[in-house]
């Protein structure tokens, strides 16, 4: 480990010293995707959309757990059944408590 992370730091050091270091008006400005950077990025963004954006992901992240329960659906059986209507009154549960907490209530 110690030699592997050693490895790792003399060879970040070692390319940063003798690789050419030409810093450039165009070099130090942003680059998005061709376009021409407009304004601060830095601008206040609600929390809403955060919000949004972590729910759909957790969820979807665990609704891809669905997808090898229901390739294997024969294969597991009467006790795979109950541990999937566990699983997704797990998630119902979830859902129901962001729903009465309001968080994806638009004001």
């Amino acid at each position: 480990m110690v030699v592997a992370f050693g490895f790792v730091v003399t060879v970040m050091f070692v390319t940063h010293k003798i690789g050419p270091g030409r810093a450039t008006k165009d070099k130090l400005t942003p680059f998005e995707s061709g376009i021409e950077v407009i304004g601060n990025a830095r601008t206040p963004i609600s929390i809403k959309y955060f919000l949004v954006a972590i729910l759909f992901v957790l969820f979807d992240v665990e609704v891809i757990f669905m997808y090898p329960w229901a390739v294997n659906f024969r294969e597991l059986g009467a006790t795979g059944m109950i541990e999937m209507f566990i699983f997704m009154g797990t998630l119902l549960l979830g859902f129901i408590y962001i729903i009465k907490k309001g968080a994806l209530n638009w004001d």
